[in-house]
């Protein structure tokens, strides 16, 4: 909540599941770009030859099947915040060119002639170790260091065993009121295996259990 109100990157990091991105949303929430666009960019669902366009927008007939122009992730996010999720993942030639669009703060959409100036606060996620990236010359050193100006680190779930039970207890009355059924408390013995329990797929895991 500290950093929420800052314009700083932040990078969050943390196992998968711990819920980064749940973590950034709330970042936006807490922010002065509130009631802007929060728009989410999952670098690793995207196949490389289309997260530029994804990101950046095209012109028309920029390339085959550009058939308009594109508003990329950028502009819609424009006033707001972009949340660039599994940035590790992420093609090194396009590492060069983000790291321009977050230098200049423009972009230039692909097949375009002119920059576009852009208005946002970028986060980021990884459930790798970035450092060890730069280090096997996967990751540019120069992006890590716009990226994580800020390092929310989230810790696993099997560290903080308090903090499964409340997220437990959340989620037994969010799913009694979506299924109309009456909320039950966990019982003692309940409780015991769920702080015993060491959840591999941390908060995504505890929440489908």
């Amino acid at each position: 909540e500290r950093v929420a109100g800052s314009e700083a990157s932040v990078l969050i990091t943390g196992e998968s599941g711990v819920g980064k991105e749940v973590m950034a949303r709330h970042l936006h929430k807490k922010s002065k770009r509130a009631s802007k666009p929060f728009v989410s960019v999952n670098c690793a669902a995207i196949p490389e030859n289309l997260l530029e366009s994804e990101l950046f927008g095209h012109e028309k007939g920029a390339f085959t099947g550009a058939v308009a122009r594109r508003i990329g992730k950028f502009e819609e996010a424009d006033g707001g915040t972009l949340l660039l999720d599994e940035i590790s993942e992420m093609d090194v030639r396009l590492q060069a060119k983000l790291l321009r669009a977050l230098q200049e703060r423009e972009i230039d959409r692909v097949g375009g002639s002119k920059p576009v100036k852009v208005n946002i606060r970028v986060i980021a996620t990884s459930n790798r170790d970035l450092k060890q990236a730069v280090r096997d010359g996967d990751f540019r050193e120069d992006l890590l260091f716009r990226l994580n100006v800020v390092n929310l680190a989230v810790p696993p779930l099997r560290d903080r065993p308090e903090d499964a039970l409340a997220l437990a207890e959340h989620f037994l009355k969010k799913y009694a009121k979506a299924n109309g059924v009456e909320h039950r408390p966990l019982s003692e013995a309940a409780k015991a295996q769920i702080t015993a329990r060491d959840w591999p797929g941390n908060v995504r895991e505890l929440e489908n259990a």
